[in-house]
């Protein structure tokens, strides 16, 4: 894989590009996190976390859905009891938006559920996120200039995969010399 390791404080976030946390960063929701970002503009900046993960099914947290064998992710503190989801389906969910060609976010709930419950999708097609991510005008690009984030692109399938199970670390080290030597770190800084 081939990434571009842009973790300089001019770097310009972008919709459908990945943020990487810091490794310090000690927030208990962005810890090591990687964020999918969905819209960034001058309203501000919302996604959701991609590998930070709940012990819980899909029809727990939503009546009458099917036996969705996927894991859910906690997508961020913003409105965490309200279901997100990003799709692979595009056209078949009517009003979805396209993020990154192949992947779409929202659309007719209804749709969705209907093609998970007749088998039409499954895991690989549909990640459901509990909350998201959210910032207001500018203080995205201010957390970016200040190094709590690293900004850069990723493809649909690392996007869409629950299976990896270090994500972080994977893109990090994906991105050459420096980005191995960030994912290498160890989490506690005293230990280095």
């Amino acid at each position: 894989m081939n990434f571009d390791f842009t973790p300089q404080p001019n770097a310009q976030p972008k919709r459908g590009q990945v943020l990487l946390s810091e490794p310090f960063l000690n927030d208990p929701y962005f810890r090591r996190t990687v964020i999918f970002l969905c819209e960034h503009n001058t309203d501000g900046s919302f996604g959701f976390v991609l590998n930070n993960y709940i012990d819980v099914d899909l029809d727990q947290i939503m009546e009458n859905m099917p036996d969705y064998k996927g894991k859910i992710s906690i997508g961020g503190p913003v409105r965490n009891s309200n279901l997100y989801y990003i799709h692979t389906l595009g056209e078949k969910i009517e009003e979805s938006v396209e993020i990154i060609p192949g992947v779409f976010m929202g659309g007719n709930f209804e749709s969705l559920r209907k093609l998970l419950m007749d088998g039409k999708a499954d895991k690989s097609q549909v990640r459901f996120f509990v909350g998201y991510s959210g910032w207001s005008p500018s203080q995205l690009e201010n957390e970016i200039k200040t190094n709590s984030w690293f900004v850069t692109s990723v493809s649909k399938d690392l996007v869409m995969n629950t299976d990896i199970a270090d994500l972080w670390k994977v893109i990090l080290r994906g991105m050459g010399k420096k980005g191995e030597m960030i994912a290498n770190m160890p989490e506690d800084p005293t230990l280095n």
